[in-house]
């Protein structure tokens, strides 16, 4: 079997507010504010979910889960990437690795960081030594450094899972 690999990268950015919960990397993490979004506004799992598609060339998470559509609101973003992990199988790939950057001021993400990576590698089918979270913040600058938005960066690299 020849293995084939390709890659892809996840972008989000949720503000942030109050009277929601905060779930990063399918984790639910004590803070005063929550991400805002049509969905439960998980950005790392956005990004990740965003950086299969691109990888696989499967469409981006808006056109397969719009927020034009009732049937999202509010849905678990574990949901979200369950789904497009199905439809990368079905199109004979299967994520390598994940590599994820989030960026945020506030809370602080190191102690979370193992925590999200073992959350992720599960929704994934990847060992945990295989998904990389690092945790940036941007010194004060812009949005998320001043603490309204939360943004995550993911890239993924898929291979053929098929024989071809």
């Amino acid at each position: 079997m020849t293995l084939s690999y390709r890659t892809g990268i996840g972008y989000d950015i949720h503000r942030l507010v109050e009277n929601r919960p905060l779930i990063i990397g399918g984790i639910q993490i004590p803070h005063d504010k929550g991400l805002l979004g049509h969905s439960d506004a998980d950005v790392v799992l956005h990004a990740v979910t965003d950086a299969l598609l691109g990888a696989s060339g499967l469409g981006d998470i808006g056109d397969l889960f719009p927020d034009t559509d009732p049937a999202y609101k509010d849905i678990d973003s574990k949901i979200l990437l369950t789904k497009v992990m199905e439809k990368l199988t079905a199109a004979g790939y299967a994520p390598s690795n994940l590599d994820i950057i989030i960026h945020a001021e506030s809370p602080k993400m190191s102690p979370h960081k193992k925590n999200i990576a073992a959350s992720i590698a599960k929704l994934t089918n990847l060992q945990a030594t295989h998904v990389s979270v690092k945790a940036k913040t941007n010194e004060g600058v812009g949005p998320v450094g001043q603490a309204q938005a939360i943004a995550c960066t993911a890239v993924a690299m898929i291979q053929t899972t098929n024989q071809q």
